[in-house]
Formats: C-alpha cells, structure tokens, sequence
C-alpha cells in the first residue's frame, strides 16, 4: 500500500509517524512523508524535516520525505490523487469535554475534499 503522511511541527504529527512508521514497516507499505508548514508551532520546517529523518532511521524505514509549499490540505489531497496514494495519513482530532472530536483545518479539509482514504492518528 503507498501512504502518504502529512507531518507538521505539533507533537501530535511526530506521534503519527512514530505510529505509521512502525505499520509501514510491519506491513510493507511504501511510505512518502510529506513536510506541512501548518504554522503555530515553535519547529521550523528544517527542524521537522531532522526529526522526520531521525525517525525513519531509527524505525528502520526507507521513505520518500518531501517539503509541501502551499495550502497543506489541498496540497496533500492533490499529490495523493495525482500520484496514485492508497491513503492519505494524518494527525488530526482531539476530543471536546463532550466527547466529540475537533479537528483541525488541515485535517477537517483532508476528508472533506480527498477521494483517498484518510486514516486519522490519535
């Protein structure tokens, strides 16, 4: 399966690929990581890009990383369509005092707009 992971500076992000990493790898899944600049967090790209990188090396993944320029959501929908992506990958969603998930921008314009399948990593 080819995923695509968005990752961002928030802490939540580099959970995600900590977590895809370890399903690609037990899987076989071809892993592209995509670099968002979603702003709002104190890692700049660079710094995001070497957390990334220590990651793959550290789950033994050999993965594609791209830096995404632009809208990060339809960014992310369009090289995932385009490019022929199984499944698009993301961080997103925290939960209210009511129990109900907030998502963020990125993540809420990712399934509203892709025609991949989105998988959401809490």
């Amino acid at each position: 399966m080819r995923i695509l992971l968005g990752v961002g500076g928030s802490d939540d992000s580099l959970r995600a690929l900590e977590r895809t990493i370890k399903r690609a790898r037990e899987a076989g899944d071809e892993l592209t990581v995509a670099i968002l600049d979603e702003g709002g967090t104190d890692r700049s790209v660079d710094d995001v890009e070497a957390d990334v990188r220590d990651a793959l090396d550290a789950g033994g993944v050999d993965a594609e990383i791209r830096s995404v320029e632009g809208d990060p959501g339809s960014e992310l929908v369009d090289i995932a369509e385009s490019e022929g992506f199984d499944r698009i990958a993301l961080s997103g969603g925290t939960t209210s005092p009511m129990g109900k998930i907030q998502l963020g921008s990125t993540a809420e314009f990712v399934l509203l707009n892709s025609h991949v399948s989105v998988s959401l990593i809490r």
